[in-house]
């Protein structure tokens, strides 16, 4: 299913992929990441590398802690499933050159997510 999910975005958001690896890890697992990496001490649901630096040919890696998607899902009442297209949907922006640190970068990332999550979010139902 998320296979799919990556392959219908490739067609809104034009890249292509070098290599991608979609990683689902517990919440102590990417706290070590995100302390490591990123010198964030505390646990996170998502965190992307992009190794290649290019924003059309992915060479990349997703993590997503199912432990703070389950928390998301259960805290805006949605299905673990939608949260964790919406986490893959995230990762993809963040990879294609999407940020979300700025308030203004957000707001536009988290619009480019939304439209995205509704737009695929039945598509993905009809397989």
């Amino acid at each position: 299913m998320y296979n799919k999910l990556v392959g219908l975005l490739r067609k809104d958001l034009d890249y292509s992929i070098q290599s991608l690896f979609i990683n689902f890890i517990d919440n102590a697992s990417i706290q070590k990441i995100n302390k490591e990496y990123l010198n964030h001490n505390y646990s996170t649901d998502i965190i992307t590398f992009n190794y290649s630096g290019s924003n059309v040919a992915f060479d990349g890696e997703i993590f997503i802690s199912i432990d703070d998607a389950q928390l998301n899902a259960k805290k805006y009442k949605i299905s673990l499933s939608k949260e964790l297209k919406r986490l893959i949907i995230h990762g993809i922006l963040h990879l294609k050159g999407y940020d979300d640190i700025k308030s203004d970068d957000r707001i536009i990332m988290k619009k480019k997510e939304n439209y995205l999550l509704n737009k695929y979010n039945f598509t993905l139902l009809r397989s």
